[in-house]
């Protein structure tokens, strides 16, 4: 009885187990030498993904799951999902561009039909090998794209987050006696942070008065009323009185235009007359160093 002859999957599988330090230095060549697709990463960090996504293709081929389902299985992913996530999640950090590392799987065909040019293959044998390379890294190179872009989106979101907290401080002025700064516009995700950041403040230091002073706010539209009454409400239900200062006669006038009641709200002109409130609030105003006069 004659033997079958191997598949195409059971000869690269095969020839993967003989040659995978092989084939992961080819492809980190192969990387090298398109490097005009954009920046590529270090020598030794090309060799260690090179390592681990070569070693997880073998892993794919030698398992149960079908060829088309060796990138796409998910949940639980497969090594060789998680080996191209984490590669792309790697470049996406290191500001790569994304075409560069969708593209930079792609070599990874050449080198692996490479691997396998040594054995005897008919040219069926050899076009069935060749389209199933194709069809599982083609779909590693759009998993790549894929992972990269939710990557650097989470990356912008949380930058994003950073600098609107840096934009958002809560600063101590007294004790007992927070204030927060508002320079630029208030939109619904800034005045989610303040109210988050000045809130956890009011916990932390234990304050009983919050100062908002909206001098650097350019407009008090609607929206930005809104948002502020909504946080002097939060800033009210931890116990604390609320004081809105920087209230210029241009903005007085636009709140009264527009409708808006914030009758049932302190507000002052200045930040030092806030403060001044707030220090009475307080039953602080005593302990006031006075201010000496110019002579």
């Amino acid at each position: 009885m004659t033997a079958s002859k191997p598949t195409a999957r059971a000869r690269l599988t095969q020839a993967l187990a003989q040659r995978q330090a092989e084939t992961a230095d080819r492809w980190v060549q192969l990387q090298r030498e398109r490097e005009q697709y954009g920046r590529s990463a270090a020598e030794d960090e090309l060799r260690e993904e090179a390592d681990g996504l070569v070693a997880a293709l073998g892993e794919g081929l030698a398992g149960d799951l079908p060829i088309d389902r060796i990138v796409s299985e998910y949940p639980p992913p497969p090594p060789l999902r998680e080996a191209v996530c984490e590669l792309s999640l790697r470049r996406a950090r290191a500001g790569t561009p994304p075409t560069a590392t969708a593209l930079a799987v792609l070599p990874l065909k050449e080198a692996l039909l490479e691997a396998v040019q040594d054995q005897d293959l008919a040219t069926g044998e050899l076009f069935e090998l060749a389209l199933m390379v194709n069809h599982l890294l083609d779909a590693a190179g759009a998993l790549s794209f894929e992972t990269y872009v939710q990557g650097r989106e989470e990356i912008i979101r949380r930058q994003s987050r950073q600098l609107l907290e840096l934009s958002t401080p809560v600063v101590q002025l007294w004790r007992k006696v927070l204030a927060v700064p508002l320079i630029g516009n208030l939109d619904t995700a800034r005045s989610q942070v303040v109210m988050e950041n000045l809130l956890e403040g009011i916990q932390t230091h234990e304050a009983s008065v919050a100062i908002i002073d909206i001098t650097g706010v350019p407009t008090v539209d609607t929206s930005v009323a809104q948002h502020l009454i909504q946080t002097v409400k939060a800033v009210r239900l931890m116990g604390a009185d609320c004081v809105i200062s920087g209230v210029r006669p241009g903005i007085a006038q636009t709140i009264v235009q527009l409708g808006i009641d914030l009758s049932d709200i302190l507000t002052r002109a200045t930040l030092a007359d806030a403060l001044a409130t707030a220090m009475r609030l307080t039953g602080d105003a005593d302990d006031t160093p006075e201010v000496p006069k110019l002579p």
